[in-house]
């Protein structure tokens, strides 16, 4: 017998404000610009990306073309995902390395 298996998505893990909070939270941490993208890109599934698209003002396919793995945004474009999504950036002084 095959077994089936769903493909895991992140998203669907993202029910509360504070579990948002945390992935997003873990994800700035890894200091990677691209895990940062794709992590906003799966929060905003989560949430809804047509909302997302109203509340930022961009389109729908903007959003999934920014948001994608071979996605370039420009940092006003990921500002505004941020700031529509509730989310806070903040800084602390961390070792050079």
């Amino acid at each position: 017998m095959t077994e089936k298996f769903s493909p895991y998505d992140s998203a669907d893990y993202l029910k509360t404000d504070e579990d948002v909070a945390l992935y997003f939270a873990s994800c700035l941490e890894e200091n990677d610009p691209a895990l940062i993208t794709h992590a906003l890109g799966v929060i905003a599934r989560a949430r809804g990306m047509t909302q997302l698209a109203r509340d930022t003002g961009l389109t729908r396919e903007g959003l999934y073309k920014a948001l994608s793995a071979d996605g370039n945004p420009e940092f006003t474009t990921v500002l505004k995902v941020i700031n529509a999504l509730g989310l806070r950036l903040h800084a602390t002084a961390a070792p050079v390395v």
